[in-house]
């Protein structure tokens, strides 16, 4: 990889020959966990300005509609998290002379407060092309990392390195974007959907008009079906915003930002399901993928494969999302099941074929499929990885329930480095496609209902129980021996069963992060508090040496949206799964009253959720919530000590089974982590809401005096 210093810059084509289409990666990491920003593209044409306001790519409008600029969203790593861009440079229009790639933070936060600032290139196979560090973040709340830029018709990158002290708007406005400060005294009343003044999603965030193309939210535009929702366009919202969707378990859901708003329409599913016209429950409706009784697990490979190679192809949006991040162009997408290829002495049939065309240029990937809890065979991976190289294909695409972990491949496969042409080897899991499914149809949109129709059709085959593709569901070979180690206390430190069992505990937070991000409509990652550079799997082996001597599981995740750190322990000595969360105490206020309202916000959460009062350095007063609602004040420390904050947690069994299939263990994890985002964190934004606008009063009090 070529290391780039500020202010440097060079040619792309003299780092690989595939470079047609491009991966961006933008990461960080924070000492807290907390820390995070929103990454931003701008397609600047020769005056240094944007053509219009739709050539700014952030988290509410993440793709062009002709696939050239894609955010594929932010994906865990063994230090903290990174956001990933899909640049097909080969789509960029013509009359675009550079793509600047940005990042922006907001509640107050300044990049300052992020360690390991970094931007990647890769080429179309995977290879790292070059990396930017930046090393010099002080009080900077936007940030230029690097653009790329047309010289001569070849694509250069320059380092920039650039901060902007007034955030995105500051940055947006440099780049030809008119910002709407907005209307501080708007009055109350607004229709459903707009946001009040003193909101903390809307405290000091501008909003971008489109072109004078604005609609509130929730009016629906003049003959836009039920279901129907517009792209929004807002700058992104401050850390202490409500989620923007309800929870899984049926909570209510908060009202949706306001802002500018871009006259294409996107189709997402109906809140409310239509009534049944069935005469009774046992009617089942029609499906365009039924999911029959198979006989074998090569049945449900091939039907799955099929099933999801199809939608694909005809829905653009969707095949996009699952490959961009391969390298494959914004190009048209067809796509074969049961190839024949010639290998050896006997033709080799992968599960299925990719093919994207795009300015004459095919790009092509095999698919491996696996179902249930079947592994992915290294023989059957090489045989596809030497195949492609001798047809000069671009990918191997291995598909199964499994999850990906840096450090820990699935397969093992060798690459022969003298083969000028790469063959790139790259995993989904069925998570991830369901997950994307979601995002697409929940929240974010397709192109028309069709299409919403198909991914739906396509959803609820991936959740049937008859399917195969249901996600991570196995603890692995060493989770029985592990847990009556533990149990017996035999189990010793330097146990590689413990190093497995810590590895499918990760993979098994990866897959939560996916289904309940998919649910909320939120960014959801697990935290990684270890610096760039942490070897992972050192870092995998102390903690496997501290699950056996403590005999717990832990985890940490950050959803966007929420107002602090969930997390997950699993006490396998006790069979207890503890979820929790910390909320901060306002400053300035009386004790009891924020007592009080915490006890009212959380009028609707179990009677059975602990509260624990935080003071500096210890730990106060704490009770069940069925104790505190009569008696709030039981909450105060007895000395008057400082209140800083509080601890929500709930506890929930593991569940019985052992075994090393689908368990009760990974059943309770779900469960436990549904049941404390919605009936508690989901409910949170509102004290966090009256914290937030009390600090803001004292604040204009001061500046009154």
């Amino acid at each position: 990889m070529h290391e780039m210093s500020k202010g440097a810059n060079i040619g792309l084509a003299t780092l690989s020959e595939n470079t047609g289409a491009v991966v961006v990666g933008l990461s960080w990491s924070s000492a807290t966990g907390e820390g995070d920003a929103d990454v931003s593209v701008l397609l600047v044409d020769g005056s240094g300005k944007v053509r219009g306001d739709t050539d700014f790519y952030f988290y509410n409008h993440p793709a062009a509609e002709d696939g050239s600029v894609q955010l594929l969203g932010k994906v865990p790593t063994e230090n903290g998290s990174e956001d990933r861009i899909s640049l097909d440079l080969t789509a960029i229009p013509e009359d675009v002379t550079t793509i600047v790639v940005a990042a922006s933070q907001y509640g107050g936060a300044c990049f300052g407060d992020l360690d390991d600032l970094r931007m990647t290139v890769t080429d179309r196979s995977g290879e790292p092309l070059l990396g930017f560090s930046i090393e010099d973040a002080t009080i900077e709340t936007a940030f230029i990392f690097g653009e790329l830029y047309r010289r001569n018709d070849e694509w250069k990158f320059r380092a920039v390195g650039q901060g902007y002290e007034t955030g995105l708007a500051g940055l947006a406005t440099d780049f030809g974007i008119t910002v709407d400060e907005g209307d501080e005294n708007e009055p109350e009343g607004r229709e459903a959907g707009a946001e009040q003044p003193g909101d903390p999603a809307t405290a000091d965030r501008p909003s971008l008009p489109s072109s004078g193309l604005v609609e509130e939210a929730g009016a629906p535009a003049s003959g836009t079906a039920p279901g129907t929702q517009t792209a929004a366009v807002p700058i992104p919202a401050q850390a202490g915003a409500a989620p923007a969707s309800a929870a899984p378990g049926g909570t209510p859901e908060p009202a949706r930002r306001r802002g500018a708003r871009t006259a294409k329409k996107k189709v997402t599913l109906p809140k409310v399901v239509k009534k049944s016209l069935a005469e009774n429950d046992t009617w089942r409706p029609a499906r365009l993928f039924p999911v029959p009784s198979y006989k074998s697990d090569r049945e449900r490979e091939v039907r799955a494969t099929s099933v999801l190679l199809s939608v694909m192809a005809e829905v653009p949006e969707f095949g996009r999302r699952l490959t961009a991040g391969f390298g494959a162009p914004a190009g048209r997408m067809q796509t074969f099941t049961e190839v024949s290829l010639p290998h050896g002495d006997s033709p080799k049939r992968p599960d299925g074929v990719i093919r994207t065309e795009r300015a004459g240029k095919l790009w092509t990937a095999l698919v491996e499929t696996k179902t249930n809890g079947n592994p992915l065979k290294s023989e059957q991976v090489q045989n596809y990885m030497d195949i492609a190289a001798r047809r000069g294909y671009e990918a191997v695409i291995t598909l199964s329930n499994d999850v990906a972990l840096e450090g820990s491949p699935l397969v093992e496969v060798k690459t022969d480095g003298r083969r000028k042409h790469k063959v790139a080897l790259w995993h989904l899991s069925w998570a991830e496609v369901a997950h994307q499914a979601q995002m697409l149809i929940r929240h974010e949109g397709v192109g028309n209902a069709a299409h919403a129709w198909l991914l739906q059709e396509l959803l609820h085959y991936l959740q049937h129980e008859n399917s195969g593709c249901h996600g991570f569901q196995n603890m692995g070979p060493s989770w029985v021996p592990v847990r009556n180690g533990i149990d017996t206390e035999t189990l010793c430190q330097g146990d590689p069963r413990a190093v497995e069992v810590v590895e499918s505990w990760e993979r098994l937070i990866r897959q939560v992060c996916l289904r309940l991000g998919g649910e909320l409509g939120q960014k959801t990652l697990p935290v990684q508090r270890a610096r760039r550079g942490t070897d992972p799997k050192s870092r995998r082996t102390a903690l496997a040496d501290r699950l056996c001597e403590e005999g717990k599981l832990s985890a940490e995740l950050r959803v966007d949206g929420a107002h602090g750190i969930l997390s997950i322990t699993a006490d396998l000595r006790t069979g207890k799964i503890r979820t929790s969360m910390d909320v901060s105490a306002p400053d300035g206020a009386y004790p009891l009253s924020v007592a009080k309202r915490l006890v009212r916000v959380l009028e609707e959460a179990p009677a059975d959720l602990h509260v624990e009062t935080l003071l500096e350095g210890r730990s106060g007063p704490r009770g069940t919530l069925e104790r505190l609602r009569p008696e709030p004040g039981d909450l105060l420390p007895k000395d008057n000590a400082v209140i800083t904050g509080f601890r929500l947690s709930l506890f929930k069994g593991m569940g019985n089974s052992r075994g090393s299939a689908e368990s009760g263990f990974i059943r309770s994890i779900d469960e436990a982590v549904d049941r404390f985002h919605g009936s508690v964190v989901a409910h949170l934004g509102q004290f966090e809401q009256r914290r937030t606008s009390r600090a803001r009063a004292a604040v204009g009090s001061s500046g009154a005096e």
